[in-house]
């Protein structure tokens, strides 16, 4: 883990945030090569559960909503920890995580009795902070799906089943994040809420635990990092009849990168209790009103994300050099291909190499890099996972042909600059487009 933080920093993936000011701790700001990583993961994702679907529409719901629906979700009474305080260091842990309920861990002291301590931020709406005004960051995306139901019904008139697709940002006030950016208080969540009919929805909810655990190693995360762990009846959320969680096999252990939940017809029940509106399905078949139940596939980006890094960071001896490298599937490598004049005081060869890369820009992402000798480049390449490496020496003036270096195997390659983006295109699949 010490090597891909390090890393991330070094090449431009993850920063800390407010780093000038010290940083503002278990929060994450994306750099360069970071934010394409996350957006080619999320498009990945959309592409996956949206335009190669008939039956999943997308959507992006208001981060902030009606304080009702918090209540009717049951996040109001039931989204909380169980928190002890030092009352020598002020340290706040998870009662449930700690050993010894009276002595705080980290120095000993006497802890407080453990009290409730709700997940969601809270705000105001208005000028005014005063009671009657307070609203909450959502905890989850989810709700919002839930509360367009109708709309949905209304507007685009699907049949059962169906689902709702959104990636949005969510906040929960952990209160022990940590491990990079695997738990943090603002993160972002891929999630779908798919509506069945009720005697189907085991049937639905087993297909999706097996489909996001294949989206995964399509992907290329490694199928031995990766499992399926379904939850005891103990540990259940008060909504859910059955979830199952795809867990990686994380350097500090297995842990949870996406969970894919049963929550029977609980949510479309609460709202139409507090609302008031009338959120049943009507078959047209059957000439029933029924509340449709839910199967919710629910993934962090940012957890995903790492996974991805941790399962391609590869290091390997070449020539008594370490050779570093990020081997990720072609769709979410941040650069597709970069650009490197072999010499820097050539006038003309800096000038052909910049021409091949404003081409190329034109069809898929790359970049042209000229700050350091060929080998160090290439190597800053290896670490970012770029794909491939156009290479442009003294030879193009005579044989108008470039070198392609591909980035796992590091083989070489003349091609004609006529047929480079044909060979890169051929190379690249659907990636080429942006």
């Amino acid at each position: 883990m010490d090597k891909v933080v390090s890393l991330c920093k070094r090449r431009g993936f993850i920063f800390q945030s407010s780093d000038i000011y010290g940083g503002l701790s278990n929060t994450w700001d994306y750099g360069p090569y970071g934010v394409e990583l996350k957006n080619n993961l999320k498009r990945a994702w959309w592409k996956a559960n949206v335009y190669a679907r008939d039956d999943i529409s997308g959507m992006d719901a208001a981060i902030l909503m009606h304080p009702k629906a918090w209540e009717a979700s049951g996040h109001v009474q039931n989204f909380f920890d169980l928190k002890s305080d030092c009352k020598n260091c002020k340290k706040r842990f998870k009662s449930q995580e700690l050993k010894d309920k009276n002595k705080c861990p980290e120095c000993g002291g006497t802890l407080t009795e453990a009290r409730p301590f709700n997940l969601m931020f809270k705000t105001y709406q208005g000028p005014v902070e005063e009671s009657g005004n307070e609203i909450y960051m959502r905890p989850e995306t989810a709700q919002g799906m839930f509360v367009n139901f109708l709309n949905i019904l209304d507007s685009r008139h699907p049949k059962l089943p169906f689902g709702l697709a959104q990636i949005g940002k969510a906040f929960r006030n952990e209160i022990t994040p940590g491990n990079f950016t695997f738990r943090t208080r603002e993160f972002e969540q891929m999630e779908i809420e798919y509506f069945v009919l009720p005697k189907e929805a085991d049937k639905y909810y087993k297909s999706w635990v097996e489909e996001r655990f294949n989206w995964y190693l399509s992907l290329g995360i490694k199928k031995a990092n990766l499992r399926k762990r379904e939850h005891a009846q103990d540990e259940l959320a008060h909504y859910a009849h059955s979830c199952t969680d795809i867990e990686y096999n994380f350097p500090f252990g297995w842990s949870e990168l996406e969970g894919i939940a049963n929550r029977a017809d609980f949510d479309l029940k609460k709202h139409a209790e507090y609302s008031g509106r009338d959120l049943k399905y009507f078959d047209d078949a059957t000439k029933e009103r029924f509340y449709p139940y839910i199967i919710e596939p629910s993934g962090g980006v940012d957890r995903a994300c790492l996974a991805f890094l941790v399962d391609s960071y590869h290091e390997e001896k070449v020539k008594d050099d370490l050779r570093v490298v990020l081997k990720l599937h072609k769709d979410l490598a941040p650069v597709k291909v970069a650009v490197l004049p072999l010499l820097r005081n050539r006038p003309e060869i800096v000038t052909l190499a910049k021409k091949i890369a404003r081409d190329l820009k034109q069809s898929l992402i790359s970049v042209y890099d000229d700050t350091g000798a060929i080998g160090k480049l290439y190597r800053r390449q290896d670490e970012v996972g770029t794909l491939y490496c156009v290479t442009v020496d003294v030879q193009i003036l005579e044989d108008k042909q470039v070198t392609v270096r591909e980035r796992d195997t590091m083989l070489q390659e003349r091609i004609g600059i006529e047929k480079l983006k044909e060979y890169l295109s051929d190379k690249l699949g659907t990636v080429l487009l942006k």
